[in-house]
């Protein structure tokens, strides 16, 4: 699999998070991200150390604009799993946003090391490359 695609969630198919992570995920996919975000949030809530559902709370909060609470997210992604290019690169697009581009600057060089062959990474990121 690509790693410039979502990852498939890594719990147990029959646990209330997994269902409340699937819920938020069909809500994100359909551009409802406040929605998303209220059904990721409880999820995590109950699942604290899945960096899947994580990530999909992150994407649904930076499509909301709040990029900080975004980039709080993926960091805690990257100290979990630092060999994570996608939550690299999102991270470096929060920080692009909230005017940190030095910061922003070393986690998209990180997540091109990391995966060379993503088309997506090797586009230019306004004020950062």
């Amino acid at each position: 699999m690509d790693s410039c695609e979502p990852r498939p969630p890594e719990f147990n198919e029959s646990s209330e998070a997994y269902t409340l992570f699937c819920r938020g995920a069909e809500f994100l996919d359909g551009g409802h991200p406040a929605q998303a975000s209220l059904y990721l949030s409880r999820a995590l809530n109950l699942e604290p150390g899945k960096n899947s559902i994580r990530e999909a709370l992150a994407r649904a909060e930076f499509a909301l604009g709040r990029y900080e609470h975004a980039a709080q997210l993926f960091e805690e992604i990257v100290e979990t799993a630092p060999v994570n290019d996608y939550a690299h690169y999102a991270l470096a697009r929060c920080l692009r946003l909230l005017g940190r581009r030095e910061e922003a600057r070393a986690h998209l060089r990180l997540a091109r090391a990391l995966h060379p062959a993503c088309e997506t990474y090797g586009r230019r990121l306004d004020g950062v490359d």
